[in-house]
Protein backbone atom coordinates (compact mmCIF):
# COMPACT_ATOMS: atom_id res chain seq x y z
CA UNK A 1 0.00 0.00 0.00
CA UNK A 2 1.25 3.46 -1.14
CA UNK A 3 1.60 5.64 1.89
CA UNK A 4 1.46 9.55 0.47
CA UNK A 5 3.12 10.69 3.64
CA UNK A 6 6.25 8.74 3.01
CA UNK A 7 6.43 10.89 -0.44
CA UNK A 8 8.96 13.95 -0.21
CA UNK A 9 7.01 16.93 -0.28
CA UNK A 10 9.76 19.07 -0.98
CA UNK A 11 10.97 19.07 -4.33
CA UNK A 12 13.14 20.67 -6.35
CA UNK A 13 13.47 23.38 -8.61
CA UNK A 14 15.13 22.73 -12.02
CA UNK A 15 14.16 26.37 -13.53
CA UNK A 16 14.11 29.73 -12.40
CA UNK A 17 10.69 30.79 -11.44
CA UNK A 18 9.95 27.07 -10.26
CA UNK A 19 8.73 26.73 -5.89
CA UNK A 20 10.56 26.53 -3.78
CA UNK A 21 12.47 30.18 -4.13
CA UNK A 22 15.39 29.97 -4.53
CA UNK A 23 18.36 30.85 -1.65
CA UNK A 24 19.25 34.80 -2.05
CA UNK A 25 22.94 32.85 -1.95
CA UNK A 26 22.25 31.17 -5.18
CA UNK A 27 21.84 34.23 -7.42
CA UNK A 28 24.60 34.34 -8.92
CA UNK A 29 24.27 30.45 -10.18
CA UNK A 30 20.71 30.66 -11.29
CA UNK A 31 21.41 30.34 -14.60
CA UNK A 32 22.68 26.93 -14.40
CA UNK A 33 19.59 25.71 -13.42
CA UNK A 34 17.93 22.87 -15.52
CA UNK A 35 19.26 19.79 -17.00
CA UNK A 36 21.98 20.31 -19.85
CA UNK A 37 22.83 17.57 -23.09
CA UNK A 38 25.79 18.16 -25.00
CA UNK A 39 28.99 16.31 -26.68
CA UNK A 40 32.84 16.97 -25.35
CA UNK A 41 36.52 15.83 -26.27
CA UNK A 42 38.27 13.89 -23.49
CA UNK A 43 42.29 12.87 -23.64
CA UNK A 44 44.90 12.45 -21.22
CA UNK A 45 48.24 10.24 -21.41
CA UNK A 46 47.59 7.88 -20.05
CA UNK A 47 44.80 6.65 -22.32
CA UNK A 48 45.95 5.22 -25.85
CA UNK A 49 42.97 7.41 -27.89
CA UNK A 50 41.22 11.03 -27.28
CA UNK A 51 37.49 9.81 -27.04
CA UNK A 52 34.19 11.57 -28.00
CA UNK A 53 31.55 11.65 -25.10
CA UNK A 54 27.86 12.84 -24.74
CA UNK A 55 27.35 14.22 -21.30
CA UNK A 56 24.01 15.19 -19.60
CA UNK A 57 24.08 17.65 -16.27
CA UNK A 58 21.71 18.61 -14.06
CA UNK A 59 21.86 21.51 -11.26
CA UNK A 60 18.62 22.16 -8.81
CA UNK A 61 17.46 23.25 -5.47
CA UNK A 62 15.83 22.70 -2.35
CA UNK A 63 15.59 26.31 -1.44
CA UNK A 64 18.52 26.17 0.69
CA UNK A 65 21.62 28.04 -0.13
CA UNK A 66 23.21 24.90 -2.34
CA UNK A 67 22.89 23.46 -6.05
CA UNK A 68 22.74 19.83 -6.35
CA UNK A 69 24.65 18.24 -8.85
CA UNK A 70 24.16 15.19 -10.84
CA UNK A 71 26.52 14.75 -14.39
CA UNK A 72 26.81 11.74 -16.46
CA UNK A 73 28.54 10.92 -19.57
CA UNK A 74 28.83 7.94 -22.35
CA UNK A 75 31.33 7.62 -24.74
CA UNK A 76 30.33 7.54 -28.42
CA UNK A 77 31.79 5.53 -31.25
CA UNK A 78 32.85 7.36 -35.11
CA UNK A 79 29.20 7.44 -35.76
CA UNK A 80 28.42 9.18 -32.66
CA UNK A 81 26.07 6.62 -31.17
CA UNK A 82 26.37 5.54 -27.57
CA UNK A 83 29.28 2.72 -26.91
CA UNK A 84 28.94 2.38 -23.10
CA UNK A 85 28.32 4.39 -20.31
CA UNK A 86 31.74 6.47 -18.58
CA UNK A 87 32.35 8.94 -16.24
CA UNK A 88 29.20 9.47 -13.19
CA UNK A 89 29.08 11.98 -10.26
CA UNK A 90 26.60 13.75 -8.16
CA UNK A 91 26.88 16.17 -5.23
CA UNK A 92 26.50 19.57 -3.97
CA UNK A 93 27.46 23.18 -4.30
CA UNK A 94 27.60 25.41 -1.53
CA UNK A 95 27.43 28.76 -1.92
CA UNK A 96 28.85 31.53 0.23
CA UNK A 97 28.14 35.08 0.54
CA UNK A 98 31.23 36.28 -0.54
CA UNK A 99 30.91 34.73 -4.45
CA UNK A 100 33.14 31.37 -2.54
CA UNK A 101 31.90 28.19 -3.70
CA UNK A 102 32.61 24.25 -1.98
CA UNK A 103 31.72 21.61 -3.54
CA UNK A 104 31.47 17.75 -2.78
CA UNK A 105 31.57 15.39 -5.30
CA UNK A 106 31.19 11.82 -5.50
CA UNK A 107 32.02 8.97 -7.86
CA UNK A 108 31.42 5.20 -8.42
CA UNK A 109 34.62 4.53 -8.95
CA UNK A 110 35.98 5.32 -5.06
CA UNK A 111 36.99 9.11 -5.46
CA UNK A 112 35.12 11.90 -3.13
CA UNK A 113 36.26 15.63 -4.28
CA UNK A 114 36.55 18.33 -2.03
CA UNK A 115 37.06 21.72 -3.95
CA UNK A 116 36.70 25.35 -3.34
CA UNK A 117 36.77 28.36 -5.92
CA UNK A 118 34.63 31.50 -6.85
CA UNK A 119 31.98 32.48 -8.93
CA UNK A 120 32.85 35.01 -11.19
CA UNK A 121 30.27 36.88 -13.41
CA UNK A 122 29.20 33.69 -15.82
CA UNK A 123 31.97 31.62 -14.68
CA UNK A 124 31.98 29.27 -12.01
CA UNK A 125 36.07 27.93 -11.51
CA UNK A 126 37.06 25.16 -8.35
CA UNK A 127 40.06 23.20 -7.75
CA UNK A 128 40.88 20.55 -5.50
CA UNK A 129 40.72 20.97 -1.70
CA UNK A 130 40.82 17.35 -0.67
CA UNK A 131 40.42 13.92 -2.00
CA UNK A 132 39.16 10.89 -0.59
CA UNK A 133 40.11 7.76 -2.52
CA UNK A 134 38.87 4.51 -1.65
CA UNK A 135 41.37 1.24 -1.43
CA UNK A 136 40.96 0.02 -5.22
CA UNK A 137 40.08 3.65 -6.96
CA UNK A 138 42.41 5.11 -9.50
CA UNK A 139 45.16 7.53 -7.64
CA UNK A 140 43.89 10.71 -8.29
CA UNK A 141 45.76 13.84 -7.25
CA UNK A 142 44.07 16.79 -8.02
CA UNK A 143 41.49 18.64 -10.65
CA UNK A 144 40.44 21.65 -11.64
CA UNK A 145 37.11 22.33 -13.03
CA UNK A 146 35.32 25.66 -14.76
CA UNK A 147 31.98 25.94 -15.62
CA UNK A 148 31.19 29.36 -17.90
CA UNK A 149 27.54 30.37 -19.20
CA UNK A 150 28.18 32.17 -22.52
CA UNK A 151 25.90 34.78 -23.85
CA UNK A 152 24.31 32.54 -26.49
CA UNK A 153 23.31 30.13 -23.75
CA UNK A 154 25.68 27.59 -24.16
CA UNK A 155 27.36 26.19 -20.46
CA UNK A 156 31.08 24.94 -21.65
CA UNK A 157 33.01 22.90 -18.97
CA UNK A 158 36.66 22.38 -19.18
CA UNK A 159 38.21 19.54 -16.29
CA UNK A 160 41.96 19.48 -15.66
CA UNK A 161 42.71 16.35 -14.12
CA UNK A 162 46.16 15.05 -12.13
CA UNK A 163 46.07 11.33 -11.90
CA UNK A 164 48.21 8.09 -11.87
CA UNK A 165 51.47 10.12 -11.47
CA UNK A 166 50.92 12.76 -14.50
CA UNK A 167 50.88 16.45 -13.35
CA UNK A 168 47.54 18.74 -13.63
CA UNK A 169 46.73 19.14 -17.30
CA UNK A 170 43.54 19.18 -19.63
CA UNK A 171 41.32 16.00 -19.24
CA UNK A 172 38.05 16.90 -20.69
CA UNK A 173 35.96 19.79 -22.56
CA UNK A 174 32.20 20.01 -23.77
CA UNK A 175 29.87 22.14 -25.04
CA UNK A 176 26.02 21.69 -23.11
CA UNK A 177 22.50 23.16 -24.31
CA UNK A 178 19.51 23.39 -21.41
CA UNK A 179 16.73 21.24 -22.52
CA UNK A 180 13.73 22.46 -23.29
Amino acid sequence: MFDAALQCPYPDARQPGESPEPHALLTPVLGLLGTWHGRGHGEYPTLDNDFTYAQEVVFSHDGRPFLRYEARAWLLDGDGSALRPAARESGWWRLQADGRVEALITQPTGIAEIAVGRVDGDTVEFATHQLALTPTAKRVDATRRRYTLTDDGTLTFVHELAAVGQPLQHHLSASLRREG
